[in-house]
């Protein structure tokens, strides 16, 4: 049976709505069990006591940073380009009262010689996190590399990749540590 094109259009739209309602549940859902990890006692015992509130801040961090990133994705969705995203988790943290600096250069510390290389941190939040946005079909390996020599080079403990064109964030988010 053909259906009059007012009512394929509205189912159209009803079916749009359901995806996008679905993309934010999982979104939330992500959101949720990162934080029910954050206050894991167990997890926390684990480090020594000086240590804990460092990483307490790192962890309360990242996970603000994840929410505007979910925020964002929930808003635009995938198929934009890198800067555009960039752009927008500017506002985000900015509006969260986040301190950052985006496109922060990093040098390289060679024996004596430090060396402008011309490297690029997309974003360090609070002087405690460094964030690299993508926007690309699939994260690789490279990637993961990448931010850990990000981290490496900065003396930064934590680093959050994340890919927006994604069709659930939880699919394009990566939270990689050096020494945590």
């Amino acid at each position: 049976m053909h259906l009059p094109q007012s009512s394929q259009k509205k189912q159209k739209k009803q079916k749009k709505r359901r995806e996008g309602l679905e993309r934010v549940k999982d979104e939330y859902f992500l959101l949720r069990s990162y934080n029910s990890f954050l206050k894991n006692k167990e997890h926390q015992k684990m480090r020594p006591e000086k240590n804990r509130e460092l990483e307490k801040r790192e962890n309360q961090i990242s996970a603000i940073i994840l929410d505007a990133a979910i925020a964002i994705h929930s808003v635009l969705g995938p198929g934009l380009i890198e800067s555009a995203y960039e752009a927008c988790l500017c506002y985000e943290l900015n509006s969260r009262g986040l301190k950052f600096q985006n496109q922060v250069p990093l040098p390289i510390k060679y024996g004596n010689v430090t060396l402008s290389t011309g490297y690029r941190m997309d974003f360090v939040v609070e002087d405690l996190v460094i964030v690299e946005l993508k926007a690309v079909e699939k994260l690789i390996p490279l990637y993961d590399a990448q931010l850990l020599s990000h981290l490496k080079l900065s003396g930064k403990k934590l680093g959050l990749l994340i890919n927006f064109h994604v069709l659930r964030l939880q699919d394009g988010f990566k939270r990689i540590a050096n020494g945590l």
